[in-house]
């Protein structure tokens, strides 16, 4: 079945009859503000490119922070990895391609284990950075220094080998990945509006 959009039609002939269709066409979406596009660009529906991977970033450490979600992160302080996470003794290095599924052929325990570990670190690096932090969240100002001290945290958590904005853009789009894979969780980003039980 085909579905078209008309906007107008117009009969330019009686025999044979023919008309003239015109179509809306495709228009740049309208974002009425930062945040819903910020929203957007988070969940890919917007080019990185366009919005920016680290401004995308400082977005989600901002929602994150704000509501709270890396303390439920806690039990990961303190934790020691134990068991098969640590029987291998010489890990390849890898790259943010590692963090893909790959479609030929299954992941091998070594690369789920790498993965696990480094959600857990990320969780646990996120958790202690606010943990530790005393600032007002609610300020943006000190908000922002909080998410700067994680960026610099996750820098050393990723194991990024690069100095200054490209260790930015690493660390952004490593995160990213690991937030859009699923590996953090899952999340809604609009707020969801609290209900009064009208029973009790």
């Amino acid at each position: 079945m085909f579905l078209m959009l008309i906007h107008r039609c117009t009969q330019i002939a009686h025999q044979p009859s023919i008309y003239v269709l015109d179509t809306p066409g495709v228009l740049v979406p309208s974002i009425p503000d930062i945040e819903t596009g910020l929203k957007l660009a988070l969940a890919g529906s917007i080019k990185d490119s366009v919005v920016g991977e680290d401004r995308i970033v400082q977005y989600l450490l901002a929602v994150l922070n704000t509501r709270g979600t890396p303390l439920h992160w806690r039990h990961l302080i303190g934790r020691e990895t134990e068991g098969l996470h640590h029987e291998l003794d010489n890990k390849p290095e890898y790259n943010l391609k590692d963090l893909l599924p790959k479609r030929r052929k299954p992941p091998n325990k070594s690369d789920i284990y790498y993965i696990e570990d480094m959600v857990s670190e990320v969780q646990r690096t996120l958790c202690t950075t606010l943990s530790e932090f005393n600032g007002n969240l609610e300020d943006e100002g000190e908000l922002e220094i909080l998410i700067d001290q994680q960026f610099e945290a996750l820098h050393t958590t990723l194991k990024i080998p690069y100095k200054s904005s490209e260790a930015r853009m690493m660390v952004s789009k490593r995160f990213l990945t690991l937030f859009r894979t699923g590996k953090l969780g899952p999340f809604i980003l609009d707020d969801v509006p609290v209900t009064s039980d009208s029973a009790s």
